[in-house]
């Protein structure tokens, strides 16, 4: 019996939640979600509280009872606070400019990086800082992720795109001939 399937999610006040076949949609103050559901799974609406529960009892459904439980979560946070995720960019002349909806990397590479955000994201970017925010934390959590592998931090000077209080284990470099 999953531990985090059978506990309710609760609705604050603004935020609606419908079941629809196939899918759960929440809509809130900060915008609208709407998230698949998964095999074996069931959603109903009882008074201010979404509760989710499985079709039978196989190890499948088990698995699938608490994840579903917890995108639901997710999506009521999205659409009330929204999800935010900070990046910084360590290393001389490492640098971030937005236009429209790309943002243009100089990440210490022949060429600049574009990396385009979806609808859905928005971004606010300083020199050395992005600032990205969105009611789908998956979503969000893909944008970030894109961004950081154009250039991930190295180990021996801590140059790259991070997560800011993202801690990059540092390795000694050549230690000399003896």
């Amino acid at each position: 019996m999953s531990r985090v399937g059978k506990q309710p999610v609760a609705l604050p006040s603004g935020v609606k939640a419908s079941v629809r076949e196939g899918a759960i949609e929440v809509e809130g103050p900060k915008g609208k979600v709407s998230i698949p559901l998964l095999a074996f799974i069931k959603a109903e609406m009882k008074e201010n509280e979404l509760v989710v529960t499985t079709e039978s009892n196989t190890r499948q459904a088990k698995a699938n009872w608490g994840t579903q439980r917890a995108l639901v979560r997710n999506a009521v946070i999205g659409v009330t606070e929204q999800w935010t995720k900070n990046l910084e960019l360590q290393g001389v002349g490492f640098t971030a400019a937005m236009k429209g909806n790309v943002i243009t990397l100089a990440t210490g590479y022949s060429h600049k990086s574009d990396v385009e955000i979806p609808q859905g994201v928005s971004a606010q970017v300083e020199k050395q800082s992005i600032s990205l925010a969105s009611n789908d934390r998956n979503l969000l959590g893909q944008v970030a992720a894109t961004l950081r592998d154009v250039c991930p931090p190295e180990p021996y000077l801590g140059k790259g795109v991070r997560y800011q209080n993202e801690s990059v284990r540092r390795k000694a470099g050549k230690t000399g001939a003896k």
